[in-house]
């Protein structure tokens, strides 16, 4: 997985007025966590964007003036709930042989003929997976080739399971598949119904086509019939 650096400083007080003033000076209050006790530190705001601002995943060095250089990933962040600034970070420190959870992007590859070949959408049900593995073994991305993907087909988080990984999902969790969308099945519908008008209409025309070919003759007579008066007896 690509690696982020960012440069930071130690912080030699962590209460609200020195946090308050880090904020107001463009900087991030942040806490390392894992080692022995935890490290608190700050950087500026803009060196997050590379790290928070992506839908990639990325690991962390994080590199303090006094030589400190610690690998680690991102644990959680807060955000102002007006402005969207950040307010503060909590790192996490990798060690080599030790698993760490991280939630990492899917990647699509390939054209599905499902797609291409019968009307299908291709739907993304999950854009990033939660994932364990040790720092040598996270990947940047979980890629999944759709090339054989046909109309109705699904593809589960069973099938990604990978040597290096584990994924913290249920197997049978859809991860993207292949189906009729909304707007389609809605048009179809429609055009059957308009279908059933027609067919209703030209019913009505033959009904009518029908009275006009009865002789005047019987016509007539039903109107005699109708206009006659009645019997006293």
């Amino acid at each position: 997985m690509k690696s982020i650096t960012i440069n930071g400083s130690k912080r030699e007080s962590v209460g609200k007025l020195a946090t308050k003033a880090l904020r107001n000076a463009g900087r991030v209050p942040c806490v390392l966590y894992g080692g022995d006790n935890p490290l608190h530190f700050s950087a500026p705001e803009l060196d997050f964007s590379k790290l928070v601002y992506t839908p990639n995943a990325h690991t962390v060095l994080i590199d303090i003036e006094d030589g400190v250089k610690i690998n680690a990933i991102l644990q959680d962040i807060q955000f102002h709930p007006v402005s969207g600034s950040i307010l503060h970070i909590d790192f996490y420190e990798l060690f080599d042989d030790k698993e760490v959870s991280i939630n990492v992007p899917v990647k699509i590859e390939g054209a599905a003929p499902g797609v291409l070949n019968s009307g299908g959408t291709l739907f993304k049900n999950k854009r990033k997976l939660k994932i364990k593995a040790l720092p040598s073994n996270l990947p940047d991305d979980i890629t999944i080739d759709i090339s054989n993907l046909e109309l109705g087909d699904k593809i589960y988080t069973a099938d990604l399971k990978n040597d290096k990984f584990s994924i913290l999902h249920s197997d049978n969790m859809v991860v993207c598949q292949v189906k009729i969308s909304r707007a389609s099945l809605v048009d179809e519908v429609s055009e059957e119904l308009e279908e059933g008008t027609e067919g209703t209409e030209g019913t009505d025309s033959k009904t009518t086509d029908k009275e006009a070919d009865k002789p005047i003759e019987t016509k007539v007579k039903a109107d005699s019939d109708k206009s006659a008066p009645k019997s006293d007896n």
